[in-house]
């Protein structure tokens, strides 16, 4: 009796069952793709690319932290707070000198070579502001528009705070706050924003067909091609290279910093790179995005493995900061050119970057260069490569790929070498010899980063 019982509850409840999961599905094949055939409608495609834009935005500003977290851990700890101080005026003066003359310089009335500034100031376009007082006629010419004005004034912006915080690293522990500070208002109101206004703002290289997809040449060489020209003016720290010509080692204050800074990065980078297909408003802009938030992450981990694996080659070990750059580097190097559905690319794009950023900084050590985080190996030598490699995957020109490189990187350099030396010859580029021996915190912040430590100021060791 009990078995005769339980038998058709449990096949009413089967039926039941079945029922409940087929009769949807057979819903959904019989009326939900004309719902869906045309796709969303205009005002949600105007709320996702503008949403887009500014979540992309935050994630790139957060790479600012990342920034931070890398240098204060591969400085000495004297120069810890200074390293802290300078990458938060960096974002500071950065969104300033954009807002006020870069943008324009960029994006306004560019024929050629620059832009020009505009009153009043970039803001809310007018029916954005007539649509924000009410007027809700404005809402069709607001949505045509594609996207909310500022939201990509936003994403732009932080493009360029990325580009100079490349340089606080490279010139660490020997350069003025001040003075550096001045360099950074130049190259975010000028240097950048003309480099910006030849390609992505409309201009000469951008008529020749020169492809950058986010930067590789156009914000990381630019980046690097500044530190340079910084590093040469100023010189090596103090006891950096001894007279006998070997290196003297300056391993980082902390590690841990140093390897959270190059995640924050690497997920900063998703943004950087994904945020520039500039739109998610269809299908297609969906995919697009997520094939360049792969190769991102594939051509960061081949660098890595690539780094660690030849550190030995050129280091005589296994070196975790290497491996740490060659990330950094596959990153630089995919960021020209990341929207190709092929992925092997994206792996064999990373592992030569590393390769190439792991040879730089050793070359960096035999010409006596000082690059205290290894930026110009992993920016500017790395970029260069990327930029190159767009021809390989992305269908570049390597003649208009090698005009772009060349002619940035003359400009940047030139007028970035000037300004450095003009600034060394007038208010002073390098910190006294006293400061640097006992620390930028101590001597010109009249603080310490990590107070419970006992202060030991360093000597020659020649």
């Amino acid at each position: 009796m009990r078995m005769i019982s339980v038998l058709p509850f449990s096949r009413y409840r089967l039926i039941a069952i079945a029922a409940a999961l087929i009769l949807p599905a057979l819903a959904f094949i019989a009326w939900p793709h004309a719902a869906h055939a045309s796709g969303v409608d205009g005002e949600t495609q105007f709320v996702l690319n503008t949403f887009a834009f500014l979540i992309w935005g935050a994630l790139i500003m957060w790479m600012c932290a990342g920034f931070t977290m890398l240098e204060a851990g591969s400085v000495r700890t004297k120069n810890a707070a200074m390293i802290c101080l300078k990458n938060i005026g960096i974002y500071s003066i950065a969104g300033l000198a954009f807002f006020f003359i870069g943008y324009n310089l960029m994006y306004s009335n560019v024929q050629t070579v620059i832009g020009t500034v505009v009153w009043p100031l970039h803001g809310p376009s007018a029916d954005e502001i007539a649509l924000l007082g009410g007027d809700e006629s404005a809402l069709a010419a607001v949505i045509d528009n594609g996207y909310s004005v500022m939201s990509d004034w936003f994403f732009q912006m932080v493009f360029v705070a990325t580009t100079a915080s490349i340089i606080s690293g490279a010139m660490a522990e020997r350069v003025k706050m001040w003075s550096f500070f001045l360099f950074t208002l130049l190259i975010t109101a000028f240097i950048y924003p003309i480099v910006g206004a030849w390609t992505w703002g409309g201009g000469w290289l951008a008529g020749m067909g020169f492809q950058d997809f986010a930067g590789s040449t156009i914000v990381h060489s630019t980046g690097g091609w500044a530190a340079l020209a910084g590093i040469l003016v100023v010189g090596p720290r103090l006891g950096k290279f001894r007279n006998d010509g070997t290196v003297r080692a300056t391993p980082p204050s902390n590690v841990v910093l140093v390897t959270l800074g190059v995640f924050i990065l690497w997920l900063g980078w998703f943004g950087f790179n994904g945020g520039s297909q500039l739109a998610l408003g269809t299908a297609a802009d969906a995919v697009a995005m997520s094939v360049v938030l792969i190769n991102t992450n594939l051509a960061a981990a081949a660098g890595v493995i690539t780094a660690l694996s030849v550190s030995r080659l050129f280091f005589g070990r296994i070196d975790l900061m290497v491996g740490l750059n060659g990330g950094l580097a596959g990153l630089v190097s995919i960021t020209a050119g990341p929207d190709f559905v092929t992925h092997i690319w994206a792996v064999l794009i990373g592992i030569i970057g590393a390769v190439i950023c792991t040879a730089g900084i050793k070359l960096l050590e035999v010409v006596k260069v000082d690059d205290v985080v290894g930026a110009v190996p992993v920016h500017l030598f790395a970029g260069v490569w990327g930029t190159i490699a767009v021809c390989i995957a992305s269908g570049g020109n390597i003649v208009t790929q090698l005009v772009g490189i060349l002619s940035i990187g003359a400009f940047v350099f030139g007028v970035s070498w000037v300004v450095w030396f003009g600034i060394s010859k007038t208010i002073g580029l390098r910190v006294t010899e006293s400061t640097e021996r006992i620390g930028q915190d101590a001597a010109e912040l009249g603080m310490e980063s990590y107070p419970e430590f006992v202060l030991m100021p360093e000597m020659d060791d020649d």
